[in-house]
């Protein structure tokens, strides 16, 4: 599993952001994309055209909901942005012009983090950490084994030491849990248990128990805020939520249905691969599961170095790579692909075989 941040990290950068992050409605024909430096910026306008704030960098993620909700296409947006700078302020500004609407900044160190609707549902970090990390603290010994924030997401990752089982002798995993969150507009809060297995430190992120809640609420308008209060006053559906937030993180340690995954680990384990053409094998599975040319070739490497040649061998050479890739969130992404490879269908499995063959 890739390092990221000790929990006492992560408590301290939660608390630093939930105070320096602030939220604006704005109408699009009050904002002005301009070069400042080498640098694009965004400016936000008074009628009188007079900043109303210091001009805001522009992350990476709020220009691409930029273009989206634009209707630039992503790659012509992002050579204009890399190669012609000023033909996408042009583009931009015209649009921002001709089609007004309301949208909310998320802006955080003096940054534009998320350019999203009006009507975004704002479920922060904090309030998430808050939620559930006394019900983590239920878990006897608990261990966090990774956590982070990410430009897109915050993670914590834990175990429960005393949950643990064998899929061969000397391979014992324990079970766990993963709670991610984004405040950009990137997905909404997501519960997945966790398996950690404790040769190597992978994990496996496992899909179909997850609990989630749509960042979608009441629509704001610019001529009622501007800047918007804080989430420190919660709604009473934000607060039954949280609630079955709680119970969703004290099942995903559930005793029957760890049980049940690693008798799918064992017989993965079972599940032989053809070894006529082995970079054949990872290079479709890779193909069905999107895990790219690059990433394929860390997977084999891996996957050699285990000699374990089978369908369990193969999920556990993608979460090993894992560890390997420079994003968190990329990393994060391949946990979960190591678990849809271990279930995929048997039908499916052949096939790539054959391939192979």
């Amino acid at each position: 599993m890739k390092a990221g941040l000790t929990i006492e990290e992560l408590a301290t950068e939660v608390m630093r952001q939930k105070d320096a992050k602030a939220d604006y409605i704005v109408n699009t024909s009050m904002l002005a994309m301009e070069h400042c430096g080498t640098e694009l910026v965004l400016r936000v306008l008074d009628d009188s055209h007079i900043d109303r704030i210091e001009p805001l960098d522009i992350a990476d993620t709020a220009h691409r909901q930029i273009g989206t909700r634009l209707g630039i296409p992503a790659k012509y947006y992002g050579k204009m942005l890399t190669e012609h700078p000023d033909l996408l302020v042009t583009n931009v500004n015209a649009w921002f012009e001709r089609e007004p609407t309301e949208r909310m900044l998320r802006v955080l160190d003096g940054k534009v983090r998320a350019y999203l609707s009006n009507s975004y549902m704002r479920m922060d970090h904090y309030e998430i950490f808050a939620s559930v990390l006394p019900v983590i603290g239920e878990i006897p010994d608990v261990q966090f084994v990774s956590c982070h924030i990410t430009d897109n997401r915050m993670y914590i990752k834990a175990v429960d030491p005393h949950l643990t089982a064998e899929v061969a002798p000397g391979d014992t995993v324990k079970a766990g849990v993963v709670i991610s969150n984004s405040e950009v507009g990137l997905g909404s809060v997501s519960v997945q248990p966790l398996i950690y297995r404790e040769l190597d430190g992978n994990g496996i992120a496992v899909a179909g128990a997850t609990t989630k809640r749509i960042h979608r609420g009441r629509v704001n308008s610019a001529e009622e805020h501007f800047m918007l209060a804080s989430q420190e006053v919660l709604t009473e559906a934000d607060r039954t939520f949280l609630t079955e937030l709680q119970e969703t993180v004290r099942s995903a340690t559930d005793e029957e249905q760890f049980s049940q995954i690693v008798t799918l680990m064992q017989s993965a384990k079972h599940q032989a691969m053809n070894t006529a053409d082995i970079p054949a094998v990872v290079h479709t599975a890779g193909r069905d599961f999107g895990i790219t040319d690059t990433e394929q070739n860390g997977v084999l490497q891996r996957l050699i170095e285990s000699d374990d040649l089978s369908l369990y061998g193969l999920a556990n050479a993608v979460t090993r790579h894992s560890q390997d890739v420079e994003s968190y969130d990329r990393a994060t992404d391949l946990e979960g692909i190591g678990f849809n490879i271990l279930s995929m269908p048997p039908r499916q499995w052949t096939r790539i075989n054959q391939i192979a063959a």
